[in-house]
Order: C-alpha cells, then structure tokens, then sequence
C-alpha cells in the first residue's frame, strides 16, 4: 500500500507507484523516455540514487532484482543500441542454446558506418556487409540474432580449448545444422584466425563423428585401411523410433558404440542402453561398448580388438 514520505506518494518500497507501473508493464526494463513520460526527471534521479532503480547503460534502467538475470540484461543492450543491431557471437551461441562459457560480455553486431558505441558489458562487432534482414539475422525468443552457423563461426576466436568445438559438434549433433551449412557460412569469412582447425573439424563432422569422443576414436583409434569401411552415425528404425549407430561395419553388422560418461553414467543410462542393444541383437546386429577411458589409456589394444572382430565375423558371413 503506498505511503506517504513528505510530500511524496510513494509504495512500501520507497519508490513511487508511477515508476513501479511502467518498470512492470516493461518486465523490469524501461528507457528514461518512458520513465520521464510517468515522473519528473528529479524523481527518476533520485529513485537511482536511492537504489531503487539501476542505470546499467545510457538511457537504460532496470530493476535492481533483473541485474543477474541474462535475459533482461540482453533485452537491455538491445534496447541501448536500437536497431538496426543483432545479437552476436558468444552471446548469440547462448541464445541458440549452444554451449558457450560465461562471458560478462553482451556481443552487438552492426553495420560498418553505424557510429555505435560500446559500454559497460557491451561488445559491439562491426560487419561491412551487416544485413538485418531475415537471410542475415533471425528473430528467437523474440530476441534478433545472427544464424545459428554466422554465431559458431564469429564465436571460434573468442574461445579456447575444447571450448571452441562445442557449439559445431552440439549444433550438428543435435540436427540444427549441417557440416555443410557450416561450410558454407566459413567461406564467406575466408580470414577467420584458425581457419584451418575448423576447416578439419567440419571435415570430421560431415564424417559422421558427432563428440569429442567419436573424433578421438576417428583420428586415434579407428584409423587406417582396415576401418575405412566403417560408417558413422548410422541411423537404424527400431520398431517405429530410429536411433544411430556410432560406427557400424555394414559387412558384418559390427556395431561400435563409444560410451562418454557424461552420457552413460547413470543406472537409468544403462538401462537404456540395454534396450536399445537388445532391440538392436534382435535385427541381426552384434554391439560392443568401449568406454572413453578405455578409448584414450588403450587405443591400440581397442584398434586391435575391433580389427579382429571385423576379420573373424567377415570370415563367417
């Protein structure tokens, strides 16, 4: 209920009513011409002053309860740098729901000849041939964000170690993209730093290896003449589902499962993978599992015992 100090109205909270309605009709997020539109400017002033409102860019106020939430952050950049302006890079991989690192950083992309201004927490990239039409920039969550593909290949620089894979395996492993579309997208950045590793990496991709592990076991394990009929990321319908198979020798029905523990850990990972072997056992195909661990401490032992089982099971058919 709203009391009085002074001379002024104001709710339990010391601030007054008028600038608590347009902060909640806006989500927690308003610019000062909506603020000044409901209040003098002096009680906008103190409201900041007082706490009751945070000035975190330009022309920008929130609630001080929105600070750690990303989203209203992001609504706030976006509302600072008005259009034309898309949601870029790191920032972008998170709105796409790609695995990315905490950044403090809120990633802008623009037009070249745009004079816009970073600010605290703002990153503003820059791009000659920047469109913000629908082939360019996409609306997500009501958010306009660069392509998925234009986000993982902006982002590469930005980030380190196995980091800097994640988004292109997450992406092609979950069907948002294509080893293809990814391709087509880095031409269009021919100076992009580490090019090459990326170029290999979609190499891998379009391959069929879709996790580190997969990529591991392609380029250390099964390698050479006597895999190169094995074929990846099979998809095989078991009853009216289909699932894929990591590495499958069509000649004999080998099927080569690699179990990240990140994946299969769990008793109830477990239990589905004894389904889904079982279902498999019953259309002719035989499983093996090796685990990561095994994977990385024993690959030629790995490599031997798959090149054996391939030979046997080939003498037989």
């Amino acid at each position: 209920m709203p009391v009085v100090s002074g001379s002024a109205i104001v709710d339990a909270a010391g601030m007054r009513p008028a600038l608590r309605e347009v902060m909640s009709a806006r989500d927690g997020l308003a610019d000062r011409a909506a603020l000044t539109s409901a209040v003098p400017e002096y009680v906008l002033a103190y409201a900041v002053r007082a706490g009751h409102l945070a000035r975190t860019l330009p022309r920008t106020f929130l609630l001080p309860d929105a600070l750690n939430d990303w989203d209203t952050v992001l609504r706030a950049a976006l509302s600072y740098a008005g259009p034309p302006v898309a949601v870029s890079h790191l920032s972008a991989l998170r709105v796409w729901g790609l695995p990315v690192p905490d950044d403090s950083w809120i990633h802008l992309l623009t037009g070249q000849s745009r004079h816009l201004r970073g600010a605290p927490g703002v990153r503003v990239h820059r791009r000659e041939d920047f469109n913000p039409e629908p082939s360019h920039v996409v609306t997500r969550v009501g958010i306009p964000v660069t392509r998925l593909e234009t986000a993982i290949v902006d982002s590469r620089p930005l980030l380190d170690g196995d980091a800097r894979r994640a988004p292109a395996i997450t992406a092609v492993a979950d069907r948002m993209t294509t080893p293809g579309r990814l391709r087509e997208e880095l031409e269009r950045t021919p100076r992009l730093a580490g090019r090459r590793y990326l170029v290999q990496l979609l190499d891998r991709l379009a391959a069929g290896c879709h996790s580190p592990l997969e990529l591991w076991g392609h380029d250390r394990v099964f390698r050479g003449r006597a895999f190169a009929r094995l074929r990846r990321q099979v998809k095989v319908m078991v009853g009216e589902h289909a699932v894929y198979l990591d590495i499958l020798d069509e000649q004999t029905g080998l099927d080569i499962e690699l179990d990240g523990a990140a994946y299969h850990s769990s008793p109830r990972d477990r239990e589905r993978d004894l389904r889904r072997d079982a279902a498999l056992t019953a259309l002719g195909f035989t499983v093996v599992r090796f685990t990561g661990t095994r994977l990385r401490r024993e690959p030629d032992a790995v490599r031997a015992e798959v090149a054996q089982m391939m030979s046997h099971r080939s003498r037989r058919a």
